[in-house]
């Protein structure tokens, strides 16, 4: 079993900057890919980010130059820090691990963020205009 908790959420003005954390504990396999989504309710989960455990990362255009995964092997600790900020990225930030989707080929993409097995509580995200 994996147990995630999210943290570095929060209300900053548009064009400012968030870190968010999630320490994660238990079993990750070394095969497992990590990630943040986003949703809102009533919405659809919406992938921002994956890093696979060779370090390779994807991005979903929406956040591509702004946003930046990375991880913290040792510490077991996943990041995603946010900048230049928009109203449009509010929403609550979910970290998430797993194994791929076969329907991306068993590798690791931005899109199956949201499809991957385990997720945390969430921290939410607010952008004042």
């Amino acid at each position: 079993q994996v147990q995630l908790v999210e943290s570095g959420g929060g209300s900053v003005q548009a064009g400012g900057s968030l870190r968010l954390s999630c320490a994660a504990s238990g079993y990750i396999d070394s095969s497992y890919c990590m990630g943040w989504f986003r949703q809102a309710p009533g919405k659809e989960r919406e992938g921002v980010a994956v890093i696979d455990s060779d370090g390779r990362t994807s991005y979903a255009d929406y956040v591509k130059g702004r946003f930046t995964i990375s991880k913290d092997n040792a510490k077991n600790t996943l990041y995603l820090q946010m900048n230049s900020l928009k109203p449009e990225d509010i929403d609550m930030y979910y970290c998430a691990v797993g194994t791929p989707p076969r329907v991306g080929g068993g590798l690791c993409f931005w899109w199956a963020a949201g499809m991957l097995n385990y997720w945390g509580q969430g921290t939410q995200v607010t952008v004042s205009s």
